[in-house]
């Protein structure tokens, strides 16, 4: 997921990200502040850094640090599930004069290890090739829990749906049953008062 969004200095901002248990996710982000003057967003914001923190489907803290104006932070997960990403500037202005307005620059990365091209290339042939190929049989392993959470999910869901459908079914019969009792009924109170009417 790479992405960018506007923040106010010391707003807190989130994203969700659906996560398979033992998996690697790495962050990276960079940080632009507005500049007033030259009415365009500056390169960098030196001197402002970002909190980052990661909480885990069971509202665990699993990342809770203070990086620069732009870093990498990385975390792996142990449960399956939406984990909440949180970034806020650690701006030391008071909140009524923090209102500057900042661009966060966000890359994420799920399950991937990123192939340093430097080591890459220093090494012969065949030591690059073992590389890739281990970076390619660890892709595999990530797209094989992948679909394994998946799988999961979908299972989830049809449990889910098929218990639904049940009650349907079973509030449906109810329904009738409540329907043909109160059909029996009308019958029976008319028949009754036919009768005391002598009109039968």
């Amino acid at each position: 997921v790479a992405l960018y969004f506007h923040s106010g200095e010391r707003e807190e901002k989130c994203i969700i990200e659906d996560v398979p248990s033992d998996t690697l996710v790495i962050g990276n982000y960079k940080v632009q502040r507005w500049d007033i003057h030259k009415q365009d967003f500056l390169k960098s914001a030196p001197g402002l850094g970002m909190f980052v923190t990661v909480t885990t489907p069971s509202a665990e803290v699993l990342l809770s640090k203070l990086y620069g104006p732009q870093g990498t932070f990385s975390f792996t997960s142990y449960l399956s599930g939406e984990h909440v990403i949180c970034l806020q500037s650690n701006s030391t202005r008071f909140v009524a004069f923090a209102g500057s307005k900042l661009r966060i620059h966000l890359d994420i990365r799920v399950g991937e290890h990123f192939l340093d091209e430097s080591i890459v290339q220093a090494k012969d042939k065949v030591d690059e090739v073992n590389f890739r190929l281990e970076h390619l049989i660890e892709q595999i392993h990530h797209i094989s829990k992948e679909q394994n959470y998946e799988r999961e999910r979908e299972e989830k869901f049809r449990k889910t749906s098929e218990e639904t459908n049940s009650n349907i079914l079973w509030w449906a019969i109810v329904q009738t049953l409540i329907l043909i009792s109160i059909g029996i009924w009308q019958i029976k109170s008319l028949r009754d008062f036919f009768i005391s009417k002598k009109l039968v």
